[in-house]
């Protein structure tokens, strides 16, 4: 209980940060879509992980603020623009940037958040500013092939589970790390630890990723705050349907292959479909398991890294609840 309250008072300390940073400005249609994607809320993990670590390696959270906010900035850009991008109508269950205002509109604000995340590394040494914004291009532009392999897999019928890991790493995972490392750089912490704790990041990363995937199937409408079934809508290979085609039987999975290429008019009897099939070839009981064994490698990376015990049990606290989340 102990550790859910310290994540909530380093969540308190970032998003007071946060509506001190993002006030109004003009034009006003600018500066209002980037307002309300930054207020939206969600889970705040990686401003929360970049924080936490700063302090478990001896420096104070709120010099890592400035990061984490970085961090935050670039990761709703992301979401603007992978939504326009999906046509997606739902974000953390409100309109979506591009729906409530328009595509165009979307594509500027998007812009200028990426700008804004740059901007916040301003203020460090010029040491620090240039080791943050270096891991910070490398993995933006991570980001951007992840999201450009998973537009790609949306028209291949050949991808690989190797393929598809390489894309949830660079499209989700990567942020996660480098949010921890970034962290670890604020509070100088020594090389080796701080590339430790990338991978711990980069492992939770991929298992958050997974365990989004199977929400986004097998979710709570309620709490998920997405629309439930929108990857099969959209006709994304995720873990899901492709342990389903390794693992079914021929006839389902022809029916799956059908399903996967056309899009009805009523798409919520595809979706019953396909999860009929996702659970029945046993790809549900393989996905958790993945989400278990990269939740594993994190605490394993945890335990090469020279820290106080109560900062790990932190760290492992904080990934167990990602885990056991609904929404």
């Amino acid at each position: 209980m102990a550790a859910i309250n310290i994540i909530g008072q380093y969540r308190e300390q970032f998003v007071t940060y946060l509506k001190a940073k993002t006030q109004l400005g003009e034009p006003k249609n600018l500066y209002e879509p980037i307002q309300y994607i930054l207020g939206l809320g969600g889970k705040r993990m990686r401003p929360i992980l970049a924080l936490m670590t700063a302090e478990a390696f001896g420096g104070k959270a709120e010099d890592a603020l400035d990061a984490a906010l970085a961090v935050e900035m670039f990761h709703n850009f992301s979401l603007v623009h992978d939504d326009i991008m999906d046509d997606a109508p739902l974000r953390r269950g409100k309109t979506t940037v591009h729906e409530k205002w328009d595509v165009n509109t979307g594509i500027l604000s998007g812009d200028a958040l990426l700008i804004l995340a740059y901007q916040c590394f301003e203020g460090y040494s010029a040491e620090t500013y240039l080791e943050l914004t270096q891991l910070f291009s490398k993995t933006a532009l991570e980001v951007c092939e992840g999201q450009q392999y998973d537009v790609d897999f949306e028209t291949r019928d050949d991808v690989t589970i190797p393929e598809y890991l390489t894309m949830i790493e660079y499209k989700t995972s990567v942020l996660v790390a480098a949010a921890m490392k970034m962290g670890a750089i604020v509070a100088k912490a020594p090389k080796k630890d701080a590339d430790a704790i990338y991978q711990f990041g980069r492992n939770l990363g991929i298992a958050f990723q997974l365990q989004d995937d199977y929400l986004d199937a097998f979710g709570d409408p309620n709490t998920f705050g997405k629309q439930v079934g929108g990857d099969i809508m959209e006709n994304k290979k995720t873990y899901l349907y492709l342990k389903s085609l390794e693992k079914a039987s021929k006839e389902d999975q022809e029916g799956l292959l059908h399903l996967y290429s056309i899009k009805p008019e009523d798409s919520s009897v595809k979706v019953d479909a396909v999860k009929t099939i996702f659970k029945e070839s046993g790809a549900v009981d393989e996905t958790k398991k993945a989400i278990q064994n990269f939740t594993q490698h994190a605490f394993d990376a945890l335990v090469e890294i020279n820290l106080p015990e109560k900062s790990k049990i932190l760290f492992k606290q904080f990934a167990e609840s990602l885990m056991n989340r609904t929404v």
